[in-house]
């Protein structure tokens, strides 16, 4: 498994962060739990995003993010609530939510104030390489879960998707190249990322997604990652059948996110 170096550091981190949660709260406990929810309260993240695709329109993951790790805070004034109504007013389909603290200052309560405000699913962005952290996911209610495949191998995936399965949440899958693709399309999911993000060198191209684009079969609903950030890359995507977009940056830069998600896809 070849791994970034940032990737590395922050998978490091991942799990001393994991050691120091399961200390106050065990797995068993937190697992016991995390089953005795009632999975009629989510809310079908694929589900909506494939409606929004076989209604014509643009499926739009719009995500709430206070910084990242290569451009530092993205947004001052930074009130979850509050961007994810704008969002929902504006005709998003779901939501995605940084809950990564130490490179994205994000945090759990940011998912849960922001599913509270609105009717969206939600996904919890994170870097998840524990069983622990699953678990966690539906403590704090997030509908879908990100699994990164550049991040984990394959046994990890599987068994990190077939956790989150069994507690009744969608997996979003993400990729980079064609051989994390191969992988990804093991797993029982239908929802695959691909980020145009790469993940050595944070460099951005769309080439990522066009790339790999005929290796996607059919059935598989496809959500381009990263770099859309004018009507014009949202044309070219559309154009060559992409409809689902996971869009942050843009958004957290503008003033009103809900405002600029309308101009960039409505």
């Amino acid at each position: 498994m070849n791994t970034p170096t940032i990737l590395k550091k922050i998978i490091e981190t991942k799990g001393r962060e994991v050691e120091e949660r399961s200390r106050a709260l065990s797995l068993n406990e937190l697992k016991a739990q995390a089953l005795d929810q009632d999975a009629s309260e989510l809310r079908g993240f694929y589900r909506a995003m494939k409606q929004k695709v076989d209604a014509g329109k643009p499926a739009v993951i719009a995500e709430i993010k206070k910084a990242s790790p290569s451009k530092g805070v993205l947004r001052e004034n930074f009130i979850p609530q509050e961007i994810a109504e704008s969002y929902e007013a504006a005709g998003a389909a779901c939501l995605s939510v940084l809950t990564d603290r130490d490179y994205f200052q994000g945090h759990e309560d940011y998912l849960k104030a922001a599913r509270a405000a609105c009717s969206l699913p939600v996904i919890r962005k994170d870097f998840l390489v524990d069983p622990y952290q699953i678990y966690e996911a539906r403590m704090i209610n997030a509908d879908c879960v990100l699994l990164i495949v550049s991040a984990l191998s394959k046994m990890q995936l599987q068994d990190l998707e077939g956790i989150a399965h069994e507690l009744g949440m969608d997996v979003l899958v993400e990729v980079h190249d064609g051989e994390e693709l191969e992988t990804a399309l093991t797993l029982n999911t239908p929802l695959v990322g691909i980020n145009n993000r790469n993940l050595h060198t944070f460099d951005l191209t769309l080439e990522t997604t066009f790339g790999l684009l005929d290796k996607v079969p059919g059935d598989r609903l496809l959500v381009t990652e990263s770099g859309i950030l004018g009507p014009d890359d949202v044309k070219v995507m559309r154009d060559r059948d992409v409809h689902a977009f996971l869009v942050g940056e843009a958004f957290m830069r503008a003033e009103n996110p809900g405002e600029e998600l309308a101009k960039l896809f409505f």
